[in-house]
Formats: structure tokens, sequence, C-alpha cells
């Protein structure tokens, strides 16, 4: 297990200041570091007509064959939208709202008990924003708090250990949970493709969990800033749960953008870049970010599921044909991971690198 460890050693974002103590001084305006002029403005070309897939996992377990209805419209859903939320999932609703509460009781930290759960140097865990590679480069309005969950080892002392209880108990039940929920997703995944579950199971079994739990704070210009920016997600799924159900969370869907509106006891599923590799480009991921408000702070937790460390990513061989040959490079997940890393989070244009190119 050691050289593995060794192995996910991964470029540290630079520090920045926190928001939420920011927003303490109750500013006027909003630092200059915030303002976005490079993202498209919050609250304009959005289509508040359309609404996400909502799925129901009970029904999707019940089916039988490949032909059943909400099968069909899960498959649908991962192909035309690469987003839904996810209800009757099984999770126990004592769990999820011991996660809410001990997520907002995280945040609420004094900033002297935070500041020994902030991002070290060399590190991308902890307290703080990610992906921050220059002194120039414009902020998100909103903190996050990161952390690798699964496989255990891969969890730093220094920071699950130091979590206030009950909530590091709960935060590990709830990423065994959300493998396990993880797990049946993406064997429903293969069932939809028909392609062999074995192949799924085979790079999934021993997965990898992170999670990044966000605080966005309310912002005197909201119509300024943005609280995450565009990106997809590095992971094959990521589950997502709003915890104080604020809309924020935006999709980019023809060309618009599509909010997405907190159904009760419902998770967010997402299609990350790992996912859309696998299945050949036949699920996609989606380009989505999150918006902020001037009345009222939004948390969510975000857990990102990726394939087994020791393993690598390309293309499923039952989904590649002489009609639709391989569309993506394989390459190992710790290579796939840094390389994610390395970069500002911008769009799409890490899936890129990975396309093979045709002469």
């Amino acid at each position: 297990m050691e050289p593995q460890i060794m192995k996910l050693q991964l470029r540290d974002s630079l520090p920045v200041p926190c928001v939420q103590e920011l927003v303490k001084s109750s500013p006027s305006t909003v630092p200059h570091r915030y303002i976005r002029p490079d993202q498209d403005p919050p609250f304009e070309f959005t289509d508040t007509s359309a609404q996400v897939p909502v799925i129901d996992m009970h029904k999707l377990l019940s089916s039988s064959n490949c032909e059943d209805p909400e099968l069909d419209k899960f498959h649908h859903a991962c192909k035309d939208w690469g987003f839904f939320q996810l209800i009757n999932h099984g999770v126990s609703d004592v769990l999820v709202e011991s996660m809410k509460s001990g997520i907002q009781a995280l945040f609420n930290l004094p900033m002297e008990e935070k500041s020994k759960l902030w991002q070290k140097p060399g590190d991308v865990e902890g307290f703080g924003q990610s992906f921050v590679v220059s002194e120039e480069q414009k902020l998100n309005w909103g903190d996050l708090f990161g952390l690798f969950m699964l496989p255990t080892y891969l969890r730093k002392p220094h920071l699950f250990l130091n979590l206030p209880l009950p909530f590091r108990d709960d935060l590990d039940a709830y990423a065994l949970e959300m493998k396990n929920l993880a797990m049946k997703l993406l064997e429903l995944m293969a069932k939809a493709l028909k392609m062999e579950i074995c192949e799924m199971r085979e790079v999934f079994e021993e997965g990898m969990m992170s999670t990044r739990m966000n605080y966005y704070p309310p912002c005197p210009q909201p119509e300024l800033v943005i609280g995450l920016n565009n990106h997809s997600d590095a992971s094959a799924i990521t589950i997502l749960l709003q915890v104080n159900e604020m809309e924020g969370l935006q999709i980019r869907k023809d060309g618009r953008w599509v909010p997405v509106k907190p159904l009760p006891n419902a998770f967010v599923v997402n299609i990350g870049d790992v996912m859309e590799i696998i299945t050949n480009g036949t699920y996609r991921s989606i380009e989505h970010r999150a918006t902020v408000n001037s009345a009222k702070e939004r948390l969510s937790v975000a857990m990102f599921y990726s394939p087994r460390l020791d393993g690598e990513i390309g293309p499923a061989p039952s989904l590649v044909t002489p009609e639709r040959p391989a569309l993506f490079k394989t390459i190992g997940v710790t290579d796939f991971l840094k390389g994610f890393f390395t970069r500002e989070l911008n769009g799409k244009s890490y899936l890129d690198v990975m396309k093979i190119q045709k002469e």
C-alpha cells in the first residue's frame, strides 16, 4: 500500500483567504480578485423551464430486464443530461440529517479550530480552495473542506482524526453508504449500456472516494462572482447532497444554464470525465457551476467515486467496435489524477487531453 500512497502526491493549491471570514465584516463591495468577467454572468443565459430528470432508485433495483421503463429513463438521463436527481435511494434519513448538521457545525468552527484543519503546503486536502495555481488567478466566492476517504489508508490522520465527534463517525459511515450506492449505480449503468458488468466491477470494486464539502456565503454583489466556476468532475460519478436545500447549482445544457431545484431527500448524481472515457463517449460529463446569492449561505457535500488507484482508465472493451473505435487514450488512474490537479479548473479542458487525435 505504501507505494500507492506515494503515487498519490498531488500538486497543492496556493493558500487563499477564507471567504466565510471575509463576509463577517459585512463588505458592501466585492474584492477585485473575486470579480469574474471570465465567467457567464450567474443570472443570465439560464433556462428555468428545463428540469433535471428524477430517477427512482427503488424502481431501478426492481427492474428485471434491460427493457424496463425506469432503466430506459435512467439510461437517457445519463446519456442526454449527464445529471439526475435520485429519490428513494435507500440511504438512512437519520444518517443524512446527521451529515447535514455535522457539515454546518464544521464550517461554523472558530478560525482557531479551523486552522488546525487547513491545507498544508504540498497538499490538496483540508480547508481552503482547490486548483489555485497562480497568485493572479481569480478566486471563487466559497470555501471548501476536502478529504480522501476510501480506501481508508488514504485518510490523513491530522485531518480525519481531528474532525469533531460524532461528525467523524457519521462521515465514515456515510462514505461507506456512498460507495455502496455508487457501485449499484455503476452496475445499473453497465446493464443499461449492455456492457459486461464484470468490466465495471473490475475497475471500481476497490475504488477511491473523496469528499468536498462546500460553503458559499451570501455576497453583496452576487452578479459579479461565482461560487465554483464551470467545470466537469474528474470522477466516474459524483453524488451530491444539498445540505440546506438552497438553489445555486447550475448545469450547462444546450448552451444554456439550467438551475437544479433541490428535491427533499434526494441526491444529485452526475457523470464525470472517467465515465465518459469508460463508456467511450456514450455517457458524457457535463459542465456545471455554483452560483451564490445576497441573502443566504448555501452548503453542499459532494462524494466523488473513482476507479481503484492501481488501475487504468480507458474505453471498456465491450463498447469499442469497428463502427465506434476508441475515442480516448488509456491512462493509469494516478497519472490521470495528477494531471487533473495540476490545472486550473476550466470547463472540460482536461478531458480534451485524453482524446485520441485523428490524423
